[in-house]
């Protein structure tokens, strides 16, 4: 008998098998927490596996990876995109001192391809599973005739739980405390669009060897996003004072650093302080404009920002550092200027505090 769907080009027999493909990555992120298997309506976890709080607080993200699948599509490769989706999100719920509970994906897509579709998943149970979340559920869906029979988006949503005295913010930031940066592994997944305008400028496709870049563009540009949830919860663990955690991501360096300082204090950065990677450089020169210029757009090698005590300043590097992630000082926590003209104020609706970034790039 014909399946009318299959002839409206929706092909559920293409989503089954796409699931028995990545039935297996997405069970091992499931702890004692995770009622039932795969294939629910619903995701279930059981809060009380998370342990005894006085006070618990949900935290909860959600986040997809903007235009950054262009390069994957470019290049048929997609096993990277997952963790650049588990980076955006579940590193969003850690800032405010959280540990990630569990997470849910959603992948629409003009036509099903089950090894495609599997393979951003496995990315993406990967991903948790490198950072302690459950992979609970998710939804694929086909959109014959409004997406192209290639082309796909994913999104991602994930719950965190925090004690009410532990939640980090700019509310525990001090005058004299100091901040930490936690190295990017490259653009993580913004700016992508600023990146293909640039390539595009230049006549250059996605599949092109640029040796500026060092190699064909998409496979270099393809680098996944850092995930940073161990290593500061590692460090939260330990009892280390931190106040409070920026993730570098849309907007760039003092837009998201501003968030989460008090209005009355300001921070003052030097460019000077770390070496700018060379993929940064490469993008800004093709693109004829000075890495000044690309502050709101890209992190430049700063992917995570700590506000702690300047006496656990040194502890929370060498944690980074043992967790194979770089980080060094780059500023400290000051009374706001009087002047604050060419500072960067809060953002977002936050009524934030003031950044500043000086000097030259090296």
């Amino acid at each position: 008998m014909t399946d009318p769907y299959a002839s409206a080009g929706v092909d559920t027999e293409a989503g089954d098998r796409a699931v028995e493909l990545m039935k297996a990555a997405v069970s091992r992120t499931h702890g004692p927490g995770v009622l039932g298997g795969v294939g629910g309506f619903a995701g279930l976890f059981d809060l009380s596996a998370v342990g005894s709080y006085a006070h618990p607080l949900l935290a909860t993200s959600t986040d997809g990876v903007g235009t950054k699948i262009a390069l994957a599509q470019a290049i048929d490769k997609h096993d990277t995109i997952g963790q650049d989706l588990v980076g955006m999100v579940v590193d969003d719920i850690v800032v405010v001192g959280a540990k990630p509970l569990f997470m849910t994906d959603y992948i629409a897509t003009g036509r099903l391809v089950p090894e495609r579709i599997a393979d951003i998943v496995r990315g993406i149970a990967e991903a948790c599973e490198a950072t302690g979340t459950a992979l609970v559920g998710g939804e694929t869906a086909e959109h014959p005739g409004v997406m192209d029979p290639d082309d796909y988006d994913v999104a991602g949503a994930a719950v965190g739980v925090v004690e009410a005295d532990a939640v980090l913010g700019a509310e525990r930031v001090r005058t004299g405390d100091v901040v930490v940066a936690m190295a990017s592994s490259g653009l993580h997944s913004n700016g992508f669009s600023l990146v293909r305008h640039i390539l595009a400028e230049r006549g250059l496709a996605l599949t092109d060897r640029v040796d500026d870049l060092g190699g064909v563009a998409a496979e270099v540009l393809l680098e996944p996003t850092r995930l940073y949830t161990l290593p500061l919860l590692e460090m939260l663990g330990a009892g280390l004072g931190i106040r409070s955690i920026s993730h570098v991501t849309g907007g760039g360096i003092a837009v998201n650093l501003a968030r989460v300082l008090p209005p009355h204090t300001a921070v003052e950065i030097d460019r000077a302080l770390w070496q700018v990677p060379q993929v940064f450089g490469a993008l800004a020169q093709l693109g004829g404009f000075p890495l000044t210029e690309a502050e709101g757009t890209w992190n430049l090698g700063l992917g995570m920002l700590v506000v702690a005590p300047a006496d656990d300043a040194a502890d929370v590097i060498a944690r980074s550092e043992r967790a194979g992630i770089p980080a060094w000082t780059v500023g400290s926590v000051q009374p706001v200027p009087d002047d604050t003209a060419g500072w960067v104020q809060g953002a977002k609706g936050v009524a934030g505090g003031a950044v500043r970034l000086t000097g030259s790039y090296r």
